[in-house]
């Protein structure tokens, strides 16, 4: 029997929201394998909505066809439900792509759905809203801001959402309250992994596994210019964790006690919060499809 399979595709994800993705899947999904259908979202909330919709339809699978914010509004919708999520990454980071190891060309991506397996994985809530790269406090929350507010999508315009915050930013106090213990740190990013990067192979929590129950609290002390060197390139070769700058605890829920309230952020998109902000890991939450590497792409 065919499984049944829609995909939410996202048409102004990223930068790569030029490649003609619809036609890629078109010519080369498995139709003895699928019986598919495409829907393009339209507004904020869509992709969620069509999730919840197939998924209570019985389908087997959701593809989210976009970037990281389309994957969470997709796994939103798919949250304590039998149907999977499946991702064609088409956004600026593509995060849970790369830490699944789905191929971040579109191509690749449609190709591996067709030798795809299931598995179940965490995800996390802060003050409720589902995440399952990474979300957090600090400067990253600050750009994610800026970058949300810019007009255009990208990496150029994600790097100069960084340089137009980087000279003004102050480092922040927070107490973090973990499951039994607490501690006090003044703080550049704060930042709560359930994957290991942001996206772009920029891996902030090295150690960070999407099956055990539990997230990387990642904290990047103040810092001169001096050490910045060195932070981005442990950052970029999965080192951070060995940096003298950088403290990481692991735990199931978190208490973030901060001195007023700001931005902060899920899976890329900002959201402003108060001074107390609760995040917690739901174990094996989500089904997602993954790719089988015993049969290769």
């Amino acid at each position: 029997m065919k499984r049944k399979v829609l995909f939410v595709y996202n048409p102004i994800s990223g930068s790569r929201r030029l490649i003609p993705v619809l036609p890629i899947i078109e010519r080369f999904i498995n139709t003895d394998l699928y019986d598919y259908s495409v829907i393009s979202t339209d507004h904020k909330g869509h992709a969620t909505e069509l999730a919840r919709e197939y998924a209570d339809k019985k389908y087997d699978a959701v593809i989210a066809v976009g970037g990281d914010g389309t994957v969470n509004e997709v796994g939103c919708g798919l949250i304590g439900t039998n149907t999977a999520m499946g991702i064609i990454p088409c956004g600026s980071g593509n995060g849970m792509a790369r830490h699944l190891g789905i191929p971040i060309d579109p191509f690749k991506a449609v190709k591996w759905l067709n030798k795809s397996i299931i598995t179940d994985i965490d995800y996390g809530t802060i003050n409720g809203h589902p995440f399952f790269c990474t979300c957090g406090v600090g400067f990253d929350a600050t750009v994610s801001e800026t970058f949300s507010n810019s007009g255009s999508r990208g990496v150029l315009t994600y790097m100069e959402s960084i340089l137009l915050n980087i000279a003004n930013y102050k480092d922040e106090l927070y107490k973090l309250s973990f499951d039994n213990s607490s501690e006090t740190f003044e703080s550049f990013i704060v930042t709560c992994a359930n994957a290991d990067q942001w996206g772009n192979n920029a891996f902030i929590a090295p150690t960070a596994s999407m099956q055990d129950g539990l997230m990387d609290v990642v904290v990047i002390h103040p810092f001169t210019p001096l050490d910045a060197p060195l932070l981005a390139f442990q950052l970029f070769n999965k080192q951070l964790d060995k940096n003298e700058k950088v403290t990481i605890r692991k735990c199931r829920r978190l208490t973030i006690t901060r001195q007023s309230d700001g931005p902060a952020h899920f899976d890329g998109d900002p959201i402003q919060l108060g001074k107390v902000i609760d995040i917690e890991m739901v174990p094996h939450g989500l089904k997602v499809l993954i790719p089988d590497k015993r049969r290769g792409i």
